[in-house]
């Protein structure tokens, strides 16, 4: 369901068939058990000046621990003014980080979130005109459906208070204890995208008229975006099982990462209105009725989360996986095999962004119930990559 609002006044207009536990690496949290499906059959910054061809093996740095003790971090969304914004899930909070000293400022908790298992607070982003209107976009699972709202942040109010009541501008998408997706950005064109997941019911991966299993496009009141592929529609592509990863390359193409069930997990570039054969095809299909993806993964080696673009690839995070995949570009195409790196260094990877030039933020995520937590967990990384 859409729902559009109009620019928010005063100082807001100056904001389970369930599968193999796959989706994030393990069985649902809190003792859900899961239960496999049938087998499928199948084989935010985001311009940059110049596209060139990476090197064939590149490399990774962990240059500093920027932040420790963070309680199921999920989104991530760099402050033009400096400082980082967190989401945690299942606090359902968000956290501004000083990435120079590591100091935590809580702004609040956003209201309506219903955490439980995948679900709770996902993904945040920056709205376009954030340096006038201050306001924040979340994905979030309310005790209904999964929803996006818009926040106001005032940092000049006390801490704990600094975040105004959500501004519900698109609901009902479905949810469930897996498979709620949940990464939202704005691209190029200004638009909000939207990675859905099919909430553990397959069939509404292939339905058009459902938001389930989607990346969705959608102007930052909630509307379907102008020349989105289905008239009145904000689908943009369809034949997803969960997309949590989106990003673009210096000429504005959308790549998005894909849990898979058993056997493939993926990574897609994105063509509006194509059709990416969940549940029909898992994996490389060789069939012209789908999309096949540009690279795969054994289920087990990935559980692909976040994705960001830095120095001619795609950097993709790993949950069950515990790495940081690098997948160099040519065109939508890889044009070498992808290569690992940080295997095991860290546990579960759950969101990797842009710091801008060869500088990756990353986000662990041992705290979500599926993870070996240790001392200091969860931990924001500041990486230097080629």
């Amino acid at each position: 369901m859409i729902v559009q609002r109009r620019a928010v006044p005063g100082l807001l207009a100056a904001a389970l068939v369930l599968a193999a536990g796959c989706s994030s690496g393990g069985p649902p949290p809190g003792g859900q058990s899961a239960t496999p499906g049938a087998t499928a059959t199948r084989s935010s910054a985001p311009a940059r000046p110049t596209e060139t061809a990476p090197p064939a093996k590149g490399t990774v740095k962990v240059v500093r621990t920027v932040a420790e003790g963070l309680d199921t971090p999920w989104g991530l969304a760099p402050l033009p003014d400096g400082g980082l914004l967190v989401s945690s899930r299942d606090r359902a909070t968000i956290t501004r980080v000083d990435e120079k000293t590591g100091r935590k400022t809580e702004l609040g908790t956003v209201s309506g979130v219903a955490p439980e298992g995948e679900g709770g607070l996902l993904g945040i982003a920056l709205s376009p005109d954030y340096a006038s209107d201050h306001l924040i976009y979340a994905y979030f699972t309310s005790a209904s459906d999964n929803r996006i709202a818009r926040m106001l942040y005032d940092p000049k109010r006390p801490a704990g208070d600094q975040l105004g009541a959500p501004d519900t501008i698109f609901k009902g998408i479905p949810k469930g204890v897996i498979h709620n997706g949940g990464r939202i950005a704005f691209g190029p064109d200004g638009m909000l995208y939207a990675g859905t997941g099919e909430s553990g019911a397959r069939g509404l991966a292939q339905d058009t008229k459902s938001l389930g299993g989607k990346i969705l496009r959608l102007t930052p009141d909630g509307a379907p975006a102008p020349g989105d592929p289905f008239p009145g529609s904000p689908v943009y592509s369809y034949g997803h099982r969960n997309v949590q990863g989106l990003a673009w390359d210096p000429k504005q193409r959308l790549f998005a990462s894909e849990f898979g069930q058993d056997t493939w997990d993926e990574l897609n570039a994105i063509k509006p209105g194509d059709d990416y054969g969940w549940p029909d095809a898992e994996g490389r299909s060789r069939n012209a009725k789908f999309h096949d993806p540009i690279a795969q993964w054994h289920t087990d080696q990935a559980s692909p989360s976040g994705i960001a673009y830095a120095a001619g690839s795609i950097w993709m995070a790993g949950l069950k996986g515990e790495r940081l995949w690098r997948i160099p570009l040519k065109g939508t195409e890889a044009s070498a095999a992808p290569q690992a790196f940080l295997t095991g260094a860290h546990g579960r990877l759950r969101t990797v962004a842009s710091a801008g030039g060869d500088k990756l933020w990353l986000v662990t995520s041992n705290t979500d119930g599926r993870g070996t937590p240790k001392k200091g967990d969860d931990r924001i990384l500041e990486l230097r990559v080629s």
